[in-house]
């Protein structure tokens, strides 16, 4: 005999294949919704079918978007002479959060992984490129996470990019602010070092 009625069990399996969601939140999310007056249903099904119909890339930065180009690509109070090159769209949230830069942004959809089978040709590199081409350009912040994928896709843009004439720079990395140094690994010390400046 089946634990639950088939909906339930085919539901529970769909939301097993979301991010950081396992079975017992499965299920809570499954009966929640059991629970819940059609209508809520109803409109977090319209939700997920309007995200997937209407939100795709940015033909400028690869960034979701429902519009194209995105809010960012078209704000006329960002400066075009700096982009931001990060790997995910939702990086760009975290950059945002600190109010401090006002340039534009390049999402790549990924890193370097050659082990993954992740090489320069499967990420959105070729754009960027043609993005340098008009001379606006002047700085390239390079963004990429702080781990073995996201230092060599960093070397990687910055070898291929610093020839065309525009400044290639990467985001400092270190001790995190209120973190105390003993428990700080070796990487993150020498990072910290190495990105230190003048007070």
């Amino acid at each position: 005999m089946p634990d639950y009625a088939e909906p339930v069990a085919r539901l529970i399996e769909e939301l097993k294949h979301l991010p950081s969601i396992g079975q017992k939140s499965a299920q809570r999310i499954a009966f929640h919704l059991l629970k819940s007056p059609a209508g809520e249903a109803e409109r977090l099904a319209q939700a997920i079918l309007d995200m997937k119909q209407k939100v795709g890339l940015c033909s400028t930065c690869n960034n979701l978007t429902d519009v194209d180009p995105c809010f960012y690509c078209s704000s006329p109070t960002r400066t075009p002479r700096q982009i931001c090159i990060v790997e995910e769209p939702a990086n760009i949230l975290a950059i945002e959060k600190t109010r401090a830069y006002q340039g534009r942004y390049h999402v790549l959809m990924g890193a370097l992984a050659p082990l993954k089978g992740i090489g320069p040709d499967q990420l959105r590199i070729k754009n960027l490129i043609e993005r340098l081409r008009g001379g606006e350009v002047e700085e390239i912040i390079l963004a990429t996470n702080p781990n073995v994928e996201g230092e060599a896709t960093a070397i990687y843009l910055s070898k291929l990019l610093k020839p065309l004439g525009v400044k290639v720079t990467r985001i400092a990395m270190g001790v995190p602010i209120g973190s105390e140094l003993d428990y700080a690994d070796e990487v993150t010390i020498m990072k910290s070092l190495e990105g230190r400046r003048e007070m």
